[in-house]
């Protein structure tokens, strides 16, 4: 840690001393006997007593190192050091991913504050620690609706839950899906991705994979804005590679019958292709008898909670079924207006690098900081006049 004393305050202290200490010397050297040196020495009762004094003093600094560790400020989720969580649950969505509870280790009544803070900015993550490698990933906390599980204990507790899949490339997941419920997960944050604006009215989300995440907190952050005179809307498309990850879900505004893509999937340069469960451009979105997977629920709730705010489109790789241009297009027109005019609607991007990349182009790394990078893509193609467009 470092001094608080002034450098030019430090410096002349340390020569004052070193000074005055090379004159007792000196004096000593031309005054003293050896006998009052003698005299002068330690006795051994005086170094008992000064080895007691170290003994407590790095007793009484260890208690306070423990104290403050334990101590509650160390049970709030923050951004500057890592708090440790509990693993609560972890449940299958998918054969490739997981929901994730968990809550503190060490209770505290901040942390539900924290969150909330969090929620009315817009869009926010957490890092997780994989703690043999000491690297981190970050990961966006689902928003609590009755869909859930929460009890509203649990709530002020400060659990969160995540949904997580298992990268087959990624540390931090793969570390992740290995472990058993009880063990200890760190967390760091929150971190604001993405900050709505409040004169947000309309949120073209697209999403790939877990990138439904983010859609889930964008959509909480900019529905409770909800008044009788302000009713934003969102509208999310969520493109998966396995019907198990949106199982039960039914597309809002496609067509009765919409065409097999003819271009494949951008998972396609990732993962190869996927089986051929639709052909001939036949559309099996049937209802599913099966319980909606909990990402659907989720969808759900918050479509039941704001009626006719929040439309939801799902493309699926294992159908060959693909998010194009056009299926786009029709979301994102040019706003006219001005330059200084205030854009009210906003575009988020959401998922795998490669996701990005194909919607919006790449982000860019410089200087050690992330950065947004030109507009590219399909998006870029649409001439989004008007839109304010943000790479998750």
């Amino acid at each position: 840690m470092k001094s608080s004393i002034p450098a030019s305050f430090r410096c002349s202290c340390s020569r004052s001393t070193l000074q005055s200490v090379g004159g007792r010397s000196r004096r000593h050297a031309s005054t003293s006997s050896s006998a009052s040196s003698t005299a002068n020495a330690p006795t051994p009762s005086r170094k008992a007593r000064w080895l007691a004094i170290a003994f407590v003093s790095v007793a009484a600094a260890s208690g306070g190192a423990y104290v403050r560790a334990q101590s509650p400020k160390s049970s709030e989720l923050n951004p500057e050091t890592f708090t440790k969580y509990c693993l609560v649950s972890r449940e299958p969505v998918s054969p490739s991913s997981s929901l994730f509870t968990l809550r503190p280790k060490y209770p505290s009544d901040s942390n539900y504050d924290i969150y909330e803070e969090a929620w009315r900015a817009g869009v926010w993550s957490v890092m997780f620690k994989q703690p043999q490698l000491q690297i981190g990933r970050e990961y966006t906390p689902l928003p609590t609706t009755a869909a859930t599980g929460l009890s509203v204990d649990e709530e002020n507790e400060g659990y969160l839950r995540f949904f997580i899949r298992k990268d087959p490339f990624g540390e931090v997941s793969r570390y992740l899906h290995t472990l058993n419920t009880g063990a200890d997960i760190e967390l760091r944050g929150p971190k604001i991705e993405c900050a709505i604006p409040e004169e947000t009215r309309k949120i073209l989300f697209i999403a790939g994979g877990t990138g439904i995440a983010p859609a889930l907190q964008a959509g909480y952050s900019l529905l409770n804005r909800t008044t009788s005179t302000n009713r934003p809307q969102i509208h999310i498309v969520w493109a998966s590679r396995l019907r198990a990850d949106c199982l039960g879900g039914v597309s809002d505004t496609l067509n009765a019958t919409t065409q097999v893509s003819a271009s494949g999937s951008w998972f396609s340069g990732w993962f190869g292709s996927s089986s051929n469960a639709v052909h001939d451009g036949v559309d099996t979105r049937v209802s599913s008898p099966q319980e909606p997977s909990l990402i659907v629920r989720e969808l759900e709730a918050l479509k039941s909670q704001y009626p006719g705010q929040v439309t939801v489109d799902y493309y699926l790789d294992e159908e060959n079924r693909f998010i194009g241009k056009q299926d786009l297009a029709q979301f994102i027109k040019p706003v006219g207006g001005g330059e200084d005019q205030d854009i009210h609607n906003l575009i988020l991007v959401s998922g795998p690098e490669g996701f990005i990349s194909y919607m919006a182009g790449p982000k860019v790394w410089a200087q050690g900081t992330e950065l947004q990078g030109p507009l590219r893509g399909i998006i870029k193609e649409l001439n989004p006049k008007g839109w304010a467009v943000w790479k998750l």
